[in-house]
């Protein structure tokens, strides 16, 4: 991930284990109707590799429900920091990724079947998934990109000390299990909300949502609280043996 250097690097390094068990994928400017914002809820699958039913799609280095217990276990427990100068600008997203598309049509892309893009690349016909709630969706329009950690959840354990080029890579992540499209009533469901404060409402996929989430906070050395610890754990416990 480009911008990334020094102890960051150093840190990225040593847990990229977690990516091992990563198969393909899930998400630039988006256009204007694009529904990706996530108001602060504060304010206002399956076990197999990140698969879930009715699709294909896969999300990038999701580990195995053993790989994300023990990087459970090795994350810093720590109440949730201020909000204080949080702003959804100091992650700046959607980014380029070349072709004319940004991250939101990348992502829409690998998370669809059949997907079309017209010449500015923005998705103009397929089907997806939402992985959260079952809903099978074909218009991208009735899709929002959400981040697994949350940028506001992200902010409250460690991300306000970060670099702007740093928030930028971490809202723009097509490497990690951080990025999926899925209903935007799910999406908006969510907010900034951890585990222990909201699930997906498909049971099914708790397992990959837990083993996606732990991926992230570990690459990115974001803290949880123990009760996001605990409720992660439980939700390991759907994933099978």
């Amino acid at each position: 991930m480009a911008g990334q250097r020094g102890g960051w690097g150093q840190a990225l390094a040593a847990v990229a284990v977690l990516a091992v068990a990563g198969c393909s994928a899930v998400d630039q400017a988006a256009p204007p109707a694009a529904r990706d914002g996530k108001p602060s809820a504060s304010a206002g699958a399956g076990a197999g590799g990140g698969q879930v039913a009715g699709t294909t799609t896969m999300l990038p280095g999701v580990p195995s429900a053993g790989q994300a217990r023990r990087a459970l276990a090795g994350l810093k427990v720590a109440a949730q920091g201020s909000m204080a100068g949080y702003s959804r600008a100091k992650f700046p997203h959607w980014a380029s990724q070349g072709e004319s598309c940004d991250t939101r049509e990348r992502v829409l892309e690998r998370g669809g079947t059949g997907v079309k893009r017209d010449a500015a690349c923005r998705a103009v016909s397929g089907k997806w998934v939402s992985v959260y709630d079952g809903k099978t969706v074909t218009d991208a329009g009735d899709l929002d990109i959400d981040h697994t950690v949350p940028l506001a959840n992200a902010w409250r354990s460690g991300a306000k000390a970060w670099t702007q080029d740093k928030r930028k890579a971490f809202a723009n992540d097509l490497t990690h299990p951080q990025l999926l499209a899925v209903s935007a009533a799910s999406n908006r469901s969510k907010g900034d909300q951890g585990p222990d404060e909201w699930q997906p409402p498909s049971k099914t996929y708790w397992c990959t949502y837990a083993r996606s989430w732990i991926s992230v906070k570990a690459t990115y050395g974001l803290s949880v609280t123990q009760a996001e610890k605990n409720t992660l754990g439980e939700m390991l416990d759907t994933c099978a043996s």
